[in-house]
């Protein structure tokens, strides 16, 4: 890949990057129920793990809150994040008569699904993630508590002592980092050789497919900036991968706003991409204060095209987009 030259800039620019299906349909679902609905719409949580997308669905009516009991008696709807949620939320939802709609990512879906059916062959169930994300809450509300434990590091699967080491059974957060899960794993399967996979991968495909796109550009780069917010797993991994895959630094970045620009100033190539659910326009906004600064060459670290699409909920296929809306469910 090109070095650069004088004071030329080369950004390395990742493909795919930024939203992915999962967060796609969240966002598109909310704007949905605004204009089936009108606002106010409920949302239990953030949506997706980004302010400029929070923001912006605040402006069109969108009431964000972090537990049910904070919505008023109400026939507007209430959406649950992408998330996902513990079991016991919609339960909650039902019986304060709120209507509502899950916007929870169908591969994350898919994950409760994958340990429900490692409980219904009789296995404990080992949940790979990180303690307190979002999506590890929900998936560990699908379960009784003493049927799941939570593994974070080789370390907790080196002094994991299970009720019986025969009958386990594993999935996994679908935000990490595919590299430290495959070490997790090689040190439970080493101790537990009867540990049953999941029946199909748990980290999802935007995940993957974004790590991959970053281990490409890292190369030989300066700097290495990723658009997302700081509570977002994704975008987190995403960093750390540019670091351990060759990028001299590496930094998280809500925007063109905090980027330090002075210490890019000797800085020849600099990676660029955005976690799942930033949208495409930061990243636009990153690439125009480099050609403000720089001359700057914006070549494409591309490692696959994606074209996955997920359906809305049924209770909004009826209701169409405006060419506005669609470019703020589209990032743009």
């Amino acid at each position: 890949m090109n070095s650069g030259s004088g004071n030329e800039k080369v950004l390395r620019l990742c493909g795919p990057r930024g939203f992915c299906a999962g967060v796609d349909r969240a966002i598109q679902m909310v704007v949905l129920a605004l204009k089936k609905y009108g606002p106010p719409v409920y949302v239990r949580h953030e949506i997706v793990h980004n302010r400029y997308v929070v923001e912006g669905l605040e402006a069109k009516g969108a009431v964000f809150v972090q537990e049910l009991d904070q919505i008023p008696a109400t026939s507007q709807p209430v959406i649950f994040s992408a998330h996902g949620v513990p079991k016991s939320v919609p339960a909650d939802a039902e019986s304060r008569n709120l209507l509502y709609l899950d916007a929870t990512c169908p591969l994350v879906s898919k994950v409760h699904k994958q340990a429900l059916r490692h409980i219904r062959k009789g296995r404990h169930v080992l949940l790979i993630g990180h303690a307190g994300h979002p999506e590890v809450i929900g998936t560990m509300g699908q379960v009784s508590p003493g049927d799941i434990t939570l593994i974070e590091s080789v370390e907790d699967a080196g002094k994991y002592q299970p009720p019986d080491p025969e009958m386990l059974g594993y999935v996994t957060q679908t935000t990490l980092s595919v590299d430290d899960t495959a070490a997790i794993l090689r040190a439970l399967k080493q101790r537990f050789p009867a540990l049953a996979d999941p029946a199909a991968e748990s980290i999802c495909y935007a995940t993957t497919n974004r790590q991959e796109a970053v281990k490409l550009a890292a190369k030989g780069a300066d700097y290495f900036i990723i658009v997302g917010a700081p509570n977002s797993s994704n975008s987190m991994r995403l960093v750390e991968v540019a670091r351990n895959c060759g990028a001299k630094n590496a930094m998280l970045v809500q925007g063109a706003h905090e980027i330090p620009w002075d210490d890019l100033e000797e800085a020849r190539v600099i990676g660029l991409s955005a976690g799942a659910s930033a949208p495409e326009i930061l990243v636009n906004q990153i690439i125009e204060a480099f050609r403000q600064r720089w001359p700057t060459v914006v070549e494409l670290a591309e490692t696959v095209r994606e074209d996955e699409e997920f359906p809305v909920a049924r209770d909004l296929r009826d209701t169409e987009l405006s060419a506005s809306d669609m470019a703020f469910v589209n990032g743009e």
